[in-house]
């Protein structure tokens, strides 16, 4: 690990990840429509806790989204708010 605090790291995680993320979430998000619940806020609470609870089990979402890190979940979402704003 790099110990020099005056110097930045780059960080450029895989782009082909960056679809499978993408799906699923989009898989997710709809899982929660369907049951009534605030895709967005409870998506939010996965991310911050990392507790599954917060996702339905409807269609799978549930284990689907614990195939990918709370990271890259986060990044996909900085990612698409941010592209969007240039």
């Amino acid at each position: 690990m790099n110990n020099n605090f005056n110097e930045t790291m780059k960080f450029e995680p895989p782009k082909e990840r960056a679809d499978e993320v993408r799906k699923i979430l989009f898989t997710v998000y709809t899982a929660l429509e369907e049951k009534g619940y605030d895709p967005i806020n409870q998506i939010i609470g996965y991310i911050l806790s990392g507790d599954p609870t917060y996702i339905t089990s409807h269609n799978e979402a549930r284990s689907i989204i614990r195939k990918v890190e709370r990271d890259e979940l986060l990044e996909e979402v900085l990612e698409y708010y941010l592209e969007g704003k240039k």
